[in-house]
């Protein structure tokens, strides 16, 4: 019977836990986090797209339920956390000696993400699409960058500007192929 999972050819023959363990072997040095405060439909993307980059981990920060639907089941091959409280998560990251990098257009103190010196050890933080990240979170970043865009609209979808950083990370730090 032939494997209809959208997997890349290599990942075909092996079962869900042996994906995971051949990932695992190869994950780069980046988490995502993702505030949820609304049930925003675009988690899932967020997640597809975190698994596309191969990041080492996806912490939701909030609500822990969210619509997979736009993950494709890419869930499966990531280790996904959830923290209910902004402090659990900043205070996981901190003991662990990560760096919090917020993604937030349309704020005073953020820079331009193609400035930014990414460094292995990043967590990556989108907010909902609505709302964009909470205060609480934003003050408790260590850095803050943008997008630069240059047509007429002040924002891109969460899940494309998500796309967008996790490739410049993966771009800077020479994991792209």
């Amino acid at each position: 019977m032939e494997d209809t999972r959208n997997l890349m050819d290599e990942y075909k023959v092996m079962g869900n836990e042996d994906i995971v363990a051949a990932l695992d072997a190869k994950r780069i040095p980046l988490e995502v986090a993702i505030e949820n405060l609304g049930h925003d439909f675009n988690i899932g993307t967020i997640v597809r797209n975190a698994n596309a980059f191969n990041v080492a981990r996806v912490h939701i920060l909030g609500r822990r339920k969210y619509n997979r639907r736009g993950a494709m089941v890419t869930d499966r091959y990531l280790h996904i956390d959830h923290f209910a409280e902004v402090t659990e998560f900043v205070a996981d990251a901190r003991v662990r000696g990560m760096k919090i990098v917020a993604i937030e257009n349309n704020r005073p103190e953020a820079r331009p993400l193609g400035q930014a010196d990414l460094r292995a050890g990043c967590i990556l933080v989108f907010g909902s699409e609505s709302d964009g990240i909470s205060e609480e979170l934003l003050a408790l970043a260590d850095e803050v960058y943008y997008i630069e865009q240059i047509g007429s609209t002040r924002s891109m979808n969460v899940g494309c500007a998500a796309a967008v950083a996790m490739y410049e990370f993966a771009r800077q730090l020479n994991y792209l192929k």
